[in-house]
């Protein structure tokens, strides 16, 4: 025995609480290296602090994650899917960058993202600058429509190409906006270009398989259907699509346009889409499998646990969290307290923020602007847990409007 494996193996026995196995190991090693007991003793106790050390470090969070590693954190982390009564083709909050300037001076930033709904993630993603993020959504369509846009940044090397291929609107040879085109000019092409089947059966073709083959994620026979449904509905609307209420066409929700064209309080644009930055920070994330969606219940059993469960043991912490107005709902169906119980399971932290989008077709709010149909808020998640512990919500309104923060010059914030 040399005296590294030595020290080694009495470390090893300290450690598994073998007392009698601890002394073996260090009188063996006492006769064989001919050194003093005191000696010994001082090398072992060096060696397991050290080793004690190390196993408290918190491990260091992933650079990326593997095919196989993505897609097991797909299937593995997501609950059965669930109804809703819309199709959340595009986001249809207006109001969803009013907040942007409070994320940045409140620290919103690195970290763990978590999100729900479609596009709108991306540009709070950008915003926030997170290094892993996770959209768990209840439908499982939404799931596939993340796979879909995932392939889509996969296939697309800037925001062009990206609008060319979510619309299956091929790009001329001549006279294609450039990479660095305008919002104003990259609209006005897309706008006027022409869908065509040709280009949508291709692309729909090369997503299928990126999905399958770089991203190993097996999509069953209705998974399939369902991928088909949402192309195909962007190819149809075009940059008119929008959210869509039990099948009916948007109608009067804003269109992707105009999610896109949409400017902050200070009139200042934000879409992920804007920004050659934004759009090459989220194409990152993807292509290194670290924005993960999932189908998850928020007041449910498993999604939001075992998030927690992934984010702690990799060494993350929540940034921020976008629940639309989901917690509308929950209050609705009587699970709200579930959902608080779900986040003292997820890591956070004084900066960990909530994003609200509070409907102003239904509730009235101070910060409200005229022009907007929802309201987009903060909150801090500790505040959220202290609140929720006093009994201080009873109902949605109570919640909304109880220590929020409002994006600046939109109205009073309200949170201590």
């Amino acid at each position: 025995m040399t005296l590294i494996s030595g020290v080694r193996a009495a470390a090893k026995a300290s450690a598994e609480n073998h007392p009698a196995s601890f002394q073996t190991v260090a009188g063996k090693l006492r006769r064989r290296v001919l050194l003093p007991a005191s000696t010994i003793a001082l090398v072992i106790i060096a060696s397991i602090t050290a080793g004690a050390q190390t196993s408290q470090r918190p491990q260091q969070p992933p650079e990326s994650l593997s095919p196989g590693e993505f897609s097991r954190l797909v299937r593995e982390m997501s609950e059965e899917g669930g109804y809703f009564r819309s199709d959340n083709f595009t986001s249809n909050e207006t109001s969803y960058l009013h907040v942007v300037d409070k994320l940045r001076e409140l620290g919103a930033t690195g970290g763990a993202y978590i999100g729900v709904g479609p596009e709108q993630n991306f540009t709070y993603i950008a915003k926030v600058r997170p290094r892993i993020a996770f959209i768990v959504d209840i439908r499982r369509q939404a799931m596939i429509q993340h796979l879909m846009f995932k392939a889509i940044f996969h296939l697309a090397q800037n925001r062009i190409q990206y609008l060319s291929l979510l619309l299956s609107k091929p790009l001329p040879k001549e006279k294609a906006p450039q990479p660095d085109a305008s919002v104003s000019d990259m609209l006005s092409f897309f706008s006027q270009a022409a869908a065509d089947d040709k280009s949508y059966a291709a692309n729909l073709g090369a997503i299928r398989k990126a999905i399958h083959d770089d991203f190993q994620v097996q999509l069953s026979d209705v998974d399939q259907s369902s991928l088909d449904y949402v192309y195909r509905s962007f190819r149809s609307d075009g940059l008119d699509i929008a959210y869509r209420m039990e099948g009916s066409w948007g109608g009067f929700f804003p269109s992707l346009k105009d999610l896109i064209a949409q400017a902050d309080q200070h009139g200042k644009l934000g879409n992920f889409l804007a920004s050659k930055e934004d759009y090459d920070f989220v194409r990152d994330l993807h292509r290194r499998n670290l924005i993960i969606p999932i189908v998850g219940d928020f007041a449910g059993k498993k999604a939001l646990a075992v998030v927690g469960e992934y984010l702690r043991k990799n060494g993350f912490t929540v940034s921020a969290f976008y629940t639309s107005n989901v917690e509308q709902y929950l209050f609705q169906n009587g699970v709200f307290g579930g959902f608080a119980e779900n986040i003292r399971k997820l890591p956070i932290n004084d900066r960990s923020l909530f994003i609200r989008a509070v409907p102003n077709t239904r509730f009235y709010h101070p910060a409200q602007m005229p022009g907007h149909r929802s309201t987009t808020l903060l909150q801090q998640m500790g505040v959220f847990l202290r609140d929720f512990d006093e009994g201080r919500y009873r109902t949605y309104s109570d919640m909304v409007t109880t220590h929020y923060i409002a994006g600046a010059g939109t109205g009073p914030d309200e949170r201590k």
